[in-house]
C-alpha cells in the first residue's frame, strides 16, 4: 500500500524526534552553543525558546514542565538560575542560528545554534541616543529654515515697500508702514478705515498704491477706503486748525 503523506520529521518516528530534540536542547543549555545540521537547528529553535520562556517564569510548575523534556536536573538548574536571568529583559529571540560550511562526507548543510545572552539594552541605547540627536538636529534646521522664511516672506513676496509685522501684528515702523494687509483675503486697510483697528496685519505697506501694486484690493472697495481716508485727513486738519486758533 502507498506510504501516507506526512510533513518533515527527524528520526524514525515522532517519539524518536522528541528524544532527538530533547537531547539537543539539553546540550544547548549545557554548553550555550552547539553545532548541528541546519534542519535540526531550525527544529530545535522553537523548542529551546519555549523552554527559556518557562524558565523565565521561575515557578515550580514551570520547572516541572521543563523537566518533562530535559531529564538532567543540573542542566535545568542552570537554565533557571543562570540563563533565565540573562534573558529577563529580552522579549524573544533567545537563540541565534549561524550557517557554516557543509559537513564532510554527506555534504549536509551545517549551522551553529547558540543562546543570545548579551545585554539587551547595550545596542538599542546607543541607537536611541543617536536617533534623539538626529531628531534634535533636524528640528534645529527646521526652526532655522522657518525663521528665515518668516523674516523674508513679506519682503520677498510683496517688494521693498512692504514689511513683515512684529509680534501681535504691530508695524515695524509706525511712521513709514501704515497700511495693513491681509494675505488670506488679499485686502488692504488704510489708516482710519472702518476695519483698520480690528484688523491684525499680516503684512504692512507704506502706501495704498504699494499694496495695490502687490495685488491687494481695498477692503470694501476703493470708494470706501478713499472716503474714509479723506474723512480721517479732514479730521486731522480740523484738529490742527483748532490748535492754531487756541
Amino acid at each position: 500500500m502507498p506510504t501516507p503523506t506526512k510533513g518533515p520529521r527527524l528520526g524514525g518516528g515522532p517519539a524518536h524526534e522528541r528524544l532527538i530534540l530533547a537531547n539537543l536542547a539539553q546540550a544547548l543549555f549545557e554548553h550555550d552553543r552547539i553545532t548541528t545540521t541546519e534542519a535540526k537547528a531550525k527544529r530545535l529553535r522553537p523548542l529551546a525558546e519555549r523552554l527559556v520562556t518557562f524558565a523565565k517564569r521561575g515557578d515550580l510548575h514551570a520547572r516541572r514542565r521543563v523537566m518533562t523534556v530535559i531529564r538532567d536536573k543540573g542542566v535545568v538548574h542552570r537554565l533557571f538560575t543562570e540563563i533565565a536571568p540573562d534573558m529577563a529583559d529580552r522579549q524573544g529571540g533567545y537563540t541565534r542560528i549561524t550557517k557554516i560550511g557543509p559537513r564532510k562526507g554527506d555534504n549536509a548543510p551545517m549551522a551553529v545554534i547558540e543562546l543570545v545572552r548579551e545585554p539587551v539594552n547595550a545596542k538599542p541605547k546607543r541607537a536611541v541616543v543617536a536617533e534623539a540627536e538626529a531628531a534634535t538636529k533636524r528640528s534645529v534646521k527646521e526652526d532655522a529654515a522657518a525663521a528665515e522664511s518668516t523674516d523674508e516672506s513679506a519682503e520677498g513676496k510683496f517688494g521693498p515697500e512692504s514689511a513683515a509685522p512684529l509680534e501681535g501684528g504691530a508695524s515695524p515702523d509706525a511712521e513709514k508702514f501704515t497700511v495693513k494687509g491681509n494675505e488670506d483675503s488679499m485686502k488692504y486697510h488704510v489708516a482710519g478705515s472702518r476695519w483698520y483697528d480690528s484688523t491684525v496685519a499680516e503684512v504692512w505697506f507704506t502706501t495704498a498704491e504699494a499694496a495695490a501694486a502687490a495685488g491687494f484690493e481695498p477692503a470694501g472697495g476703493e470708494k470706501a477706503q478713499q472716503v474714509e481716508a479723506d474723512d480721517a485727513e479732514a479730521a486731522e486738519a480740523d484738529d490742527a486748525e483748532g490748535s492754531e486758533k487756541e
